[in-house]
């Protein structure tokens, strides 16, 4: 009997020693490679009683040269650096956003990167609409709409119909095409595409006085709002995550992104004066026409004599 206690105990140690090994080699802070480095992190418990949660958050590496638009990122500058840092882990762990972020771009990317090259504007400006509105017809507090979160008086200035019917800063390639203007003649002002995009956050009098006041030409030279701080580095944020998906832990593939259908383009010529009856006559639903027509805004449409509208529907 006394030998069996002995073998007992000499069991229970061995197990001891076992448990030990065993957690100090598979905790966070063991956990390490040359490309990969984990931060432990102590989660609350799930209810009363329950052991700690741990979970491990990864380090990225942070790149030390950047472009926007053919411009050079000062990222050697500490402040510059932490900046963009800061919306890189903002952004990458915001995982639900930038996931369905990824898986909406592919609808609407291709648009938007045509126009950019048919107006001879940077394709880095796609990652503008993606801050913006996040690739959704948006309303902010101001009233700014679409994708391209332009004002009421602001849309009318570059082209874009707006009404009680008809509000053409939901249409997607209208308001892109509308974008692309409103850029040249900032380009045209400013001479650099970061002040561009700078401008189209705080407006272009407003980064024009702060440049005047401060007596810097550069963005990343000057003392800003909140919001216009962040804005580049929120873009480059984007760029950088959308360029580099698999280093940020986004594995997507093609059958997990959304699509837009083939669609196709019937001229209207005559009022509508019931979209839900004309929808049906053309072989659709009310829900259909609205969403591939975000522009139209009420349940019907007034055309005047000599105008038309193009109306896109799913072919299938």
């Amino acid at each position: 009997m006394r030998n069996l206690h002995i073998y007992i105990l000499y069991g229970l140690v061995a197990v001891l020693f076992g448990l030990v090994f065993y957690y100090k080699n598979d905790s966070p802070e063991a956990v390490s490679s040359e490309n990969e480095r984990w931060l432990p992190l102590k989660r609350e418990r799930s209810q009363i009683g329950a052991p700690m949660q741990e979970v491990r958050v990864k380090l990225f590496d942070i790149p030390n040269k950047m472009e926007f638009a053919g411009e050079s990122v000062p990222l050697n500058e500490s402040d510059i650096k932490e900046r963009f840092e800061r919306e890189i882990y903002v952004n990458v762990y915001w995982e639900s956003n930038m996931l369905l972020m990824m898986k909406r771009a592919n609808k609407y990317l291709p648009m938007i990167e045509r126009v950019l090259a048919e107006n001879r504007i940077p394709d880095d400006f796609k990652y503008l609409a993606m801050i913006e509105s996040g690739l959704m017809n948006v309303v902010s507090p101001a009233g700014a709409r679409g994708f391209w979160q332009f004002m009421e008086g602001t849309a009318k200035d570059y082209d874009l119909e707006v009404n009680k019917e008809v509000d053409e800063r939901y249409h997607y390639e209208k308001s892109t095409i509308a974008a692309c203007k409103y850029l040249q003649k900032s380009y045209a002002k400013f001479g650099k595409w970061t002040s561009v995009a700078a401008s189209y956050n705080m407006g272009q009098a407003g980064l024009s006085r702060r440049m005047n006041d401060q007596q810097q030409p550069d963005y990343y030279d000057l003392l800003l709002n909140e919001e216009t701080s962040r804005y580049m580095f929120r873009i480059l944020a984007f760029k950088e995550v959308f360029e580099h998906p698999d280093k940020y832990g986004f594995e997507l593939t093609n059958d997990d992104l959304y699509h837009q259908p083939e669609l196709k383009t019937l001229i209207v010529k005559n009022t509508i004066p019931d979209l839900a009856e004309w929808a049906i006559k053309n072989g659709t639903t009310y829900k259909v026409l609205k969403t591939y027509n975000p522009w139209m805004r009420k349940t019907k449409l007034t055309i005047r004599r000599g105008n038309q509208y193009e109306v896109q529907l799913p072919i299938d």
